[in-house]
């Protein structure tokens, strides 16, 4: 080893050193001190090992203990923040899955506050003074809002699903058409839920058609349920044909068989009102006599993540007393931040602007252009050349499973600067504090103003100035 990388070494800290010097030197924050260790550690071990690798030409004349110091801090800072935490979500896709799906209304946030800060009546009946049930919370409202007989919630659709089969369904054959078997995110197939949830696949038609024919040849005495799924996160356009729910529901009277729809992502509203492409609705199902239909809280309706199953009420008795229901049951913050959902749905319009979701799906492209006009000229005035910022014409998604053919007009903003090219600028963002997620496209780095929540804006403001303003 050559005597320049030795010194350095030598002149390495030990760790009581660096604590010392961190009490005598209080940070701003007080950290604890196995955190601060835990820092001072991994920053020696790094440096150390810098150090052993770097070509003898790139080592420093002497150990920097400023630069030392700083990386302890950074890392401390870096084992304080959450591993979960809040992100700007500028990629134009509304119900972003990996962005933590719906962003909730302000009243269901402060109903969750509310009960996560204080003890609630989460399993007790104020009236009666004994026990209740927490499933008890939402039914009447559900019920007022779709005219169900009964209702229940689950952590989410996918528990809904696995609940309804493994009740009515379990060492039975369950009919389902096969352009209908699904994948979702996350590899999760309908037909996987349904081994594990015990029941029997029974595949009918071909991929492009199913007809009702399809169905009756294959009931049989081993028959339990008649199943369609909601293909909402795509579509088979051309030569095909898929049975109406109503002359499934026929079928399933004719030979005494319970019928349930998968709806998936949820819809309360007829969004073709607001010039979207119309999405069967919960409201839809129930008006055609299914015996059951379960769909997401957390996508279209806008809610937090949740399964919600409506329907006839001996049905949704059955999946009350599954055992599995217990395993699968709601928290109080969930139930408290659906209930201030659902209410906002009694008034239509207070719900369209009131739900993020449905706010962002409606909102006209002259209110996005002015947004992002506004914010344009704000970046400027931070941001002076050799910066540039320019609006482009932009197309954004619903996401979520929902609606996969509907584009939604946007506009973008493309940020350009010549020191940055555009995959190092939109790293740098998804770095950041708080991390902005932005969209590569044709070499250009967009910001979508559909997805940006207003209160965000200053927050791309002062991150964006603090990345280029060093360099601008």
């Amino acid at each position: 080893m050559d005597e320049q990388r030795q010194r350095l070494l030598r002149q390495l800290p030990a760790v009581e050193e660096l604590l010392l010097y961190f009490q005598e030197h209080p940070y701003p924050q007080a950290f604890p001190r196995p955190l601060l260790t835990k820092a001072i550690r991994r920053v020696l071990t790094d440096y150390r090992q810098q150090l052993l690798e770097s070509p003898a030409a790139v080592l420093p004349a002497r150990l920097s203990e400023t630069e030392l110091i700083k990386r302890v801090e950074d890392v401390v800072e870096e084992l304080q923040r959450p591993c979960l935490r809040r992100v700007v979500n500028a990629t134009g896709v509304i119900i972003h899955t990996n962005l933590g799906r719906s962003p909730l209304p302000g009243a269901a946030i402060q109903q969750m506050l509310e009960v996560a800060g204080h003890y609630s009546n989460l399993e007790y009946h104020l009236k009666e003074g004994r026990r209740g049930s927490r499933h008890d919370h939402l039914e009447k409202l559900l019920r007022e809002l779709t005219g169900a007989e009964a209702a229940l919630i689950v952590n989410n659709n996918a528990g809904a699903v696995l609940l309804m089969l493994n009740t009515l369904a379990q060492g039975r054959e369950v009919i389902v058409s096969r352009g209908q078997l699904v994948e979702i995110g996350g590899s999760f197939r309908m037909p996987d839920v349904m081994r594990a949830s015990g029941a029997i696949l029974r595949e009918v038609g071909t991929t492009n058609k199913t007809h009702l024919f399809d169905y009756e040849q294959a009931i049989s005495s081993e028959t339990a349920l008649l199943l369609k799924v909601h293909t909402s996160n795509f579509r088979i356009t051309g030569f095909t044909k898929e049975v109406p729910l109503a002359d499934l529901v026929a079928l399933g009277e004719k030979y005494h068989l319970p019928v349930a729809e998968d709806l998936g992502s949820g819809c309360f509203l007829d969004l073709s009102r607001h010039g979207i492409d119309r999405e069967p609705s919960v409201l839809e199902a129930l008006g055609q006599k299914v015996n059951l239909v379960v769909f997401s809280g957390d996508k279209l309706l806008g809610g937090p993540q949740a399964g919600i199953a409506l329907g006839n009420r001996q049905y949704v008795e059955q999946l009350k007393r599954n055992p599995l229901t217990r395993a699968l049951r709601p928290d109080k913050l969930t139930l408290a931040g659906l209930e201030a959902t659902l209410r906002l749905y009694r008034d239509e319009q207070e719900a369209v602007q009131a739900i993020p979701t449905l706010r962002m799906i409606t909102k006209p492209l002259a209110a996005i252009n002015r947004q992002a006009l506004n914010l344009a000229r704000r970046l400027r005035r931070r941001l002076p050349p050799p910066f540039r910022v320019n609006l482009w014409p932009s197309i954004a998604r619903v996401g979520g499973g929902a609606l996969p053919q509907v584009e939604l007009p946007s506009r973008a903003l493309s940020l350009e600067h010549p020191d940055w090219p555009p995959h190092r600028l939109e790293q740098a963002l998804r770095q950041a504090q708080p991390p902005i997620i932005a969209r590569l496209e044709q070499q250009r780095l967009l910001l979508d103003l559909r997805t940006i929540l207003p209160e965000d804006e200053p927050l791309v403001v002062a991150v964006l100035a603090e990345i280029l303003a060093p360099e601008a």
